[in-house]
């Protein structure tokens, strides 16, 4: 006995109207795409850039004091270029205040472009940042936190949703060893940043830092890796020198990624 294969009918053009129109929607809903203006990493982020209206989420590689400077560096240069319209700031939000402001200003995000907020702890902190991003008038929130459970990030993400506000969390690590990643979260990106050797100079000097840029996991796109130069005074990654070009010195890419933190 023959089976007839089964079909779905076909929508119409009125529901294929009605589909376009929602979408469409959802598109001005999510707020603006930032890309990172190097084509190998828009092409593989779903959208070609971050959600503007979205929680993101940043960790070290390690527990390094040079990993945990590359992330916040990365933090920081996502935020300058978020901040980047005259008028607006971001706001930098953390329970101790250990960061080194000359070093951020290194990756775009200067005093003019960022307001900072100490609470006395992580949960004071994420209410704190529940605020500010339904309140719409900043241009992205940044928080440094040890601990955020699955229900702290959908509230995140639904309050960066209604103000339109871009959040970027910033998971330090608790215990050496333990990737912050691997706690469940509702974020859209989750990326893990770590040094390499920086590119060298035809005279004597540090060069430019190198980093492990890994996307872990993004809603709509594949999880990848690349290996890019660190943020610019504009906040901008780049694609890295050409090979022959490279010093395969360690010690200059922790010089030139620990500015970010005072020591400890």
């Amino acid at each position: 006995m023959s089976m007839m294969p089964f079909s779905l009918p076909r929508p119409g053009a009125g529901e294929l109207a009605a589909l376009r129109d929602a979408v469409a929607r959802a598109a001005a809903a999510r707020g603006p795409v930032l890309p990172f203006g190097v084509a190998p990493l828009d092409r593989l982020l779903a959208g070609g850039g971050l959600d503007g209206a979205g929680l993101h989420e940043v960790a070290g590689a390690s527990a390094s004091l040079s990993d945990d400077a590359a992330a916040t560096l990365f933090a920081a240069g996502i935020a300058a270029r978020f901040a980047a319209a005259p008028g607006v700031s971001a706001l930098w939000a953390l329970t101790r205040f250990d960061l080194y402001a000359p070093g951020l200003e290194q990756a775009g995000l200067g005093p003019e472009r960022v307001l900072y907020a100490q609470g006395g702890d992580d949960r004071m902190l994420l209410a704190m940042c529940e605020d500010a991003l339904r309140d719409g008038s900043l241009a992205c929130v940044v928080a440094e936190v040890k601990a955020a459970d699955q229900t702290a990030t959908r509230r995140l993400q639904l309050a960066a949703s209604e103000g339109g506000t871009p959040m970027i969390l910033y998971r330090r690590y608790r215990r050496s060893g333990q990737c912050p990643l691997a706690d469940p979260s509702l974020a859209m990106t989750r990326w893990r940043i770590g040094t390499l050797p920086s590119t060298g100079l035809a005279v004597p000097g540090v060069g430019r830092g190198c980093w492990t840029v890994e996307l872990v996991r993004q809603r709509g796109g594949p999880p990848f890796s690349l290996e890019l130069e660190a943020c610019d005074d504009q906040g901008r990654l780049a694609l890295p020198a050409a090979t022959r070009d490279r010093t395969a010195s360690p010690g200059r890419a922790i010089a030139a990624g620990g500015a970010a933190r005072h020591a400890a």
